[in-house]
């Protein structure tokens, strides 16, 4: 091939070479001025200039915003822990150091792992995790796994430190984790409960001696001719002296359930006829004096529960105790116990307790089972008490594997059930041989 043809080809796809870079460069400086919003013939380096200036000033002002979170989350006393996807720890304050007894800055890095260990690699060997501790670290696997997860975590033995510890996965994939310290919150009410426990029990020794002296009192008043009005003072001391002695053993069960949950339970067949029938005679001469008038009306075939008859007692001492304070003079309270049949079961126990008084303000409904709360005192002929009745009504009933529930029309009454589980029939044995031939 000639040289000029080979000089003009090779000048032809020069230029087409260097059109090709005019026309992109072009279609590359309209998007830029579209995008800093310059017109066509005006210079566009004052406008990338000021972008730039924007850009620069932005991650000035992103980088002191995370300099003082950082430098927040670092004063303040809660602990905060920041896990990735992988749940590798990026950040730890330093109360999440402290509170996990870590030296400062050694959080960061960890790894939380997968499962917890399978076992120790010697007798006296530590679990050693990601968190110091397994069961932190299955707060953050659960987290990471459902979205949120939180537990209360003992460290350090009984007089060790107390971790209310939350956790949750951002939107990004992160979990973060808060760490609270609850150990003087703890001991606070443990010297509350102590306290409230001590008192309960000085109370009640002087308050059932007053008690059993006042009724001896009335009872003697009767055989000789004395002032009605002596009479009925020694009445009214009768009845306050036993709301002080329920207020005490109320206080008494709120602080061992305080301890524990509800008190220790002694599990026996239980028939609840009689355990009726106590309840009413106890409180008999107490409704007399408030002139209510006491009916039980108990089922023949009333199944036996499994349960302690003690505490069932007193969960029947409480509701008709509540019942007659809320009842007017002349009024009536009932007892009734049935058989309420469940497919598949052995069925439940119902029992109401009824009453004709002024009820419950519907607002009122959803919380008269929580401790120390209490509907409106002047409702109530002869005061009110703590508040708590009730609330070891529900904690009795739930301890026996049942419920209790309210149903109120404000001015006509209020009937409380509470449904306890039927005791299994026992299967019937065969004697050995029986049926069988020699």
């Amino acid at each position: 091939m000639p040289p000029d043809v080979v000089a003009l080809a090779a000048a032809v796809v020069l230029l087409a070479v260097v059109g090709g870079f005019a026309v992109a460069r072009e279609r590359e400086l309209r998007r830029i001025r579209r995008l800093v919003r310059v017109r066509a013939g005006q210079s566009i380096e004052p406008a990338l200039e000021a972008t730039r200036g924007r850009a620069t000033e932005a991650e000035r002002q992103a980088r002191l915003q995370a300099e003082e979170l950082a430098f927040l989350v670092a004063l303040v006393g809660t602990g905060v822990i920041r896990l990735d996807g992988d749940l590798n720890v990026v950040s730890a304050n330093r109360a999440a150091h402290l509170f996990l007894d870590a030296p400062t800055g050694s959080l960061p890095g960890r790894h939380v792992p997968d499962r917890p260990p399978a076992r120790l690699d010697g007798p006296g060997d530590a679990i050693v995790t990601g968190l110091g501790d397994v069961r932190l670290d299955a707060v953050a696997r659960t987290a990471a796994r459902n979205g949120s997860a939180a537990d209360d975590v003992a460290s350090g033995g009984p007089d060790g430190r107390i971790l209310s510890v939350r956790a949750r996965r951002s939107p990004s994939g992160d979990v973060w984790m808060i760490l609270d310290d609850l150990s003087e919150l703890r001991r606070l009410q443990r010297i509350r409960t102590e306290f409230v426990d001590n008192l309960s029990h000085e109370l009640r020794t002087p308050l059932t001696t007053v008690r059993l002296l006042t009724e001896t009192l009335t009872r003697d008043l009767e055989e000789i001719d004395v002032p009605p009005r002596v009479v009925d003072l020694v009445q009214k001391i009768d009845v306050e002296t036993g709301h002080l002695v329920q207020m005490a053993t109320e206080l008494l069960d709120l602080a061992r359930i305080e301890q524990g949950g509800v008190p220790q339970l002694y599990i026996d067949d239980v028939e609840l006829a009689p355990v009726i029938q106590g309840a009413v005679d106890r409180l008999r001469l107490f409704a007399e004096r408030q002139h209510v008038r006491l009916r039980s009306e108990v089922a023949p075939d009333l199944p036996v529960v499994l349960g302690d008859g003690e505490r069932l007692g007193q969960l029947l001492m409480n509701l008709l105790h509540n019942a007659i304070k809320f009842s007017p003079g002349g009024g009536d309270v009932t007892v009734r116990a049935r058989p309420t049949p469940v497919p598949g079961t052995p069925g439940l126990v119902t029992l109401e307790v009824e009453d004709h008084g002024v009820g419950i303000p519907s607002d009122d409904l959803p919380r008269v089972f929580e401790r120390f709360y209490k509907v409106d005192k002047a409702r109530v002929r002869g005061g009110g008490g703590t508040g708590l009745g009730l609330a070891i009504v529900r904690h009795i009933a739930e301890g026996h594997g049942g419920r209790v529930s309210v149903e109120s029309v404000e001015g006509q009454g209020s009937t409380f059930r509470v449904e306890l589980p039927a005791a299994p029939p026992v299967p019937s044995v065969d004697r050995p041989g029986a049926g069988t031939s020699r």
